[in-house]
C-alpha cells in the first residue's frame, strides 16, 4: 500500500551562515519532495529564513525534517494539510 502524500510548508530560521552548506545539502538530497523554496537573509537581524513548500508521504517529509532539525544553528517548523478520508462523498452525494 502507497503511503498517503500530504501537502505543506517548512519554516527554516537559519542563525548562522556556516549552516547554509549542511541545510543545501539536505534540501538536494530530498529534491523529488521540493515544490518551491524561498529565502530571505534579515541582514538586520543576523538571520536567514527559508520557507519550503513540500508534497511528499510523511515519512518522506519527516526524514527530511528530522535532518534539518540537527543541523546547528537552525530551528525547523512543519505545518502539514490533514491526510484525506479513505473516501470522501463526490457533491452529488453531499446533498
Amino acid at each position: 500500500m502507497e503511503a498517503q502524500k500530504r501537502l505543506g510548508v517548512v519554516g527554516i530560521v537559519v542563525e548562522s551562515l556556516s549552516a547554509a552548506t549542511e541545510i543545501n545539502a539536505i534540501l538536494h538530497d530530498f529534491a523529488g519532495v521540493l515544490v518551491g523554496r524561498m529565502g530571505i537573509p534579515y541582514r538586520e537581524r543576523g538571520v536567514s529564513i527559508l520557507a519550503l513548500i513540500v508534497d511528499g508521504s510523511t515519512d518522506d517529509i519527516s526524514a527530511l525534517t528530522g535532518r534539518l532539525g540537527r543541523v546547528r544553528n537552525a530551528s525547523v517548523k512543519t505545518a502539514l494539510t490533514r491526510e484525506a478520508p479513505v473516501s470522501t462523498p463526490s457533491s452529488k452525494e453531499a446533498r
